[in-house]
């Protein structure tokens, strides 16, 4: 492709060289550089692309696209732009040919409840009948195939490689969790989203190599609603109206507890072997009575948002109903299916407010014994481990103490930080260090009634310990033991 005709919409001066140059790659890693390529040097928290310059033009790189004047040798294409990340970003989607632009793509930010919502909303529009690809934190998803990713939203040009895969392998819409990171580092500047979602805002990812203040945090934000045809918006979350704020679409509403658009009410607990879900009573455009796969008001409130996009994309009501009633997230309160007299679930949460918002939640369920098993990440805050097991201890009726990421500290020095949580409210516990064989002894002791949750790695398939990653899967130890013949249950 032409120089030329890749740079068409880019706001840049040529400093050196000629556009009528032949690009053979697109390439922001001077290590994959080729000869031909054009290198766009990123400015990053720990390196800075232009340092990396002379190693790209001895690979052989024909063009440049940098933030600053540059010393280049005679015939060398330099395009200065302002912000190099947001031209790789426009770069990348003209190299792959604007596939966004053949997909309808419906973004999602929140602090918490994308991944959720995401998955319910590719459940929905499936049962419409749909091919559908998904990005976020646990990869990508082609349809049925799963694509590893690095981040929660990947770099723009790993972004629109996807966005090609997906148009080329029939997708006909996209579910993408829109990360603020994202937004902040511009890797979906140039994407038009048809619909933008806003699910909620609370501090997170504040400090050094995220966001430098809550401010800044909101402000990322805020750039969902001006890059989307439609917005959609939670407004019983407190920041909703700073997040809209200088939107540049319209607007349409969703609410558990106060007018709007879309409302959904009535949460009801059901529970029966092998199903631990939730019946609501939706009203506005799509209405009636809706049985939802997952546990909890939280995640009503996440099929509430996934409904009302669904519906914004020309869904009908009885996909919506297939979509909530079948759907699973891995990781996240997804229930193990069991021999019937106890239930197990599986998920992500890793620090103390997700813990007490789902071990309340469980609570609500009646379980003849609440039993909590989880761990704490090694290389993390003390505090966090205290009040995760004040958490467990307010809650649960026995604690299992257990293996989680140690890294570089050891499991028992963790665990003891967690029993001065579990001291404030006199928490009974066991600790059982490997967590394989926690998970098998929890099993085995269940009894009528029990609800058994393993929190802490939900999605993650390993433990990372001493700098190493070993592959570890609870749902794939808890499927094994009970295909052993274990787990039967003391009735």
């Amino acid at each position: 492709m032409k120089l030329s005709q890749l740079v068409q919409g880019l706001d840049f001066t040529l400093d050196a060289g000629s556009l009528d140059v032949e690009i053979s790659a697109l390439e922001y890693d001077s290590r994959k550089v080729v000869p031909g390529g054009l290198f766009v040097c990123l400015t990053g928290f720990q390196t800075d692309g232009h340092d990396y310059i002379p190693k790209a033009l001895k690979a052989g790189a024909a063009a440049l696209v940098v933030e600053r004047e540059v010393p280049v040798p005679e015939g060398t294409a330099v395009l200065r732009v302002e912000d190099s990340r947001a031209a790789l970003a426009l770069l990348a989607a003209a190299w792959f040919g604007h596939p966004a632009e053949e997909m309808f793509i419906i973004g999602l930010t929140g602090t918490k409840g994308k991944t959720t919502t995401a998955h319910m909303l590719k459940a929905i529009l499936e049962a419409a009948g749909h091919k559908v690809g998904m990005i976020g934190t646990i990869g990508a998803m082609i349809g049925q195939e799963r694509v590893e990713t690095k981040n929660t939203t990947p770099e723009s040009y790993e972004l629109h490689s996807l966005f090609r895969r997906m148009a080329d392998a029939g997708c006909s819409h996209v579910v993408m969790e829109a990360s603020s990171q994202g937004f902040k580092l511009r890797r979906t500047a140039g994407v038009q989203f048809d619909i933008g979602v806003f699910l909620n805002l609370s501090p997170d990812h504040i400090g050094p190599g995220e966001h430098e203040s809550f401010e800044e945090y909101l402000q990322c934000k805020r750039l969902m609603f001006r890059q989307c045809r439609q917005g959609l918006v939670n407004i019983d979350d407190e920041h909703c109206q700073e997040v809209t704020a200088g939107a540049l679409c319209p607007l349409r509403t969703l609410s558990m507890s106060q007018p709007a658009d879309y409302r959904a009410g009535e949460v009801r607990e059901e529970r029966r072997p092998g199903f631990l879900g939730s019946r609501f009573t939706a009203s506005g455009p799509v209405s009636g009575e809706f049985l939802l796969n997952m546990p909890g008001r939280f995640n009503v409130e996440n099929a509430l948002a996934a409904l009302a996009a669904a519906d914004l994309a020309g869904t009908g009501r009885e996909a919506v109903a297939r979509g909530l009633e079948t759907v699973q997230v891995k990781g996240r309160t997804q229930v193990i299916p069991t021999p019937g007299h106890y239930t197990l679930l599986i998920d992500y949460a890793h620090n103390a407010v997700s813990m007490e918002n789902l071990l309340s939640m469980l609570r609500a369920y009646n379980p003849h014994r609440l039993i909590c098993l989880f761990g704490g990440g090694g290389n993390r805050s003390r505090l966090r481990r205290y009040d995760m097991g004040e958490m467990s201890a307010k809650y649960a009726d026995l604690t299992v103490l257990t293996m989680d990421n140690p890294r570089d500290e050891e499991v028992e020095a963790i665990n003891e930080d967690i029993k001065v949580g579990l001291a404030r409210h006199d928490g009974k516990y066991v600790t059982i260090p490997d967590r394989a064989d926690a998970i098998r002894w929890v099993m085995d002791q269940a009894q009528e009634g029990d609800i058994i949750a393993l929190i802490g790695k939900g999605h993650e398939e390993y433990q990372e310990i001493k700098g190493v990653k070993h592959f570890f899967s609870e749902e794939q130890v808890a499927l094994e033991h009970l295909a052993s013949g274990g787990a039967a249950g003391q009735g």
